[in-house]
């Protein structure tokens, strides 16, 4: 399987201009022969709390889905969809929906735990249940940005089945190194892939998404690096899914938890 990490410049509240630059990128991600493109967090019109306005998000996610279903079956990829502001009847979700290559919604996720220190709970609904699903035959799961925190959310992913594990973001500048280490130690206490998607560049004045995408495989190893570089790209990596079981038939993690005690 070979996945594409599409790590992109989002533009503060322009949402026409994101969906045109997403369109671009994503047909980028496909010239490459991508079975997976992956986008960041809230690519649309970006981070947004309080300042959050009716018009930026979209209702039952219907322009989304529809983006997203119409690009997938035209370019026959797999979309994981990042995520976008939502609003599903009075309340407002930080929402992701994955696209397989026929154009069908196979998945919708509502951010779970809400980034509490940049304000998030004051204008979002939490989700309240773990989605996992299958892209081309192979189990994953995704988590959102500061979820990548809670270890407890992400090993239920690894019981539930996922060997990918998404984790879109917008990851500011100046936590970079928790972003990095967090990541990698989620493949490596799970034993699964894990595919972080991150903004990059400057979101307002002096202040910058982090950038720093990264495909790590089960063993923490990093497979593809965005880096420092503050700009828009594409990182590439074939993943063999085999090395999730090969890994935990030699590192026996799972075998060894004491979920009598935990």
């Amino acid at each position: 399987m070979k996945i594409g990490a599409i790590q992109m410049k989002v533009a503060l509240k322009k949402t026409e201009h994101n969906y045109n630059n997403a369109e671009v990128l994503l047909r980028k991600a496909a010239e490459a022969g991508v079975d997976v493109a992956v986008l960041p967090e809230m690519w649309s019109g970006g981070f947004l709390t309080e300042e959050l306005e009716d018009q930026l998000a979209d209702v039952d996610g219907q322009r989304t889905k529809a983006f997203l279903s119409r690009l997938a079956e035209e370019l026959c990829i797999n979309i994981v969809g990042g995520s976008v502001a939502t609003k599903k009847g009075e309340k407002y979700f930080n929402t992701s929906y994955i696209a397989n290559r026929a154009g069908d919604i196979i998945a919708e996720y509502d951010k779970t735990h809400l980034f509490s220190f940049g304000g998030e709970e004051k204008k979002y609904s939490p989700g309240d249940q773990l989605v996992t699903f299958q892209i081309d035959g192979v189990d994953c799961g995704i988590i959102i940005c500061y979820e990548v925190r809670f270890p407890e959310w992400c090993r239920k992913q690894a019981l539930a089945g996922s060997k990918i594990l998404f984790v879109p973001a917008e990851w500011p500048l100046e936590r970079v190194s928790h972003w990095r280490i967090l990541n990698q130690a989620r493949a490596i206490e799970n034993q699964m892939f894990v595919i972080c998607v991150n903004g990059c560049g400057e979101i307002v004045p002096n202040k910058f998404n982090a950038g720093n995408s990264m495909i790590i495989n089960p063993r923490g190893e990093i497979l593809a690096d965005a880096g420092e570089l503050p700009q828009e790209m594409i990182i590439l990596s074939d993943v063999d899914i085999s090395e999730v079981a090969n890994t935990r038939n030699k590192m026996t993690i799972f075998h060894d938890r004491r979920a009598d005690l935990y």
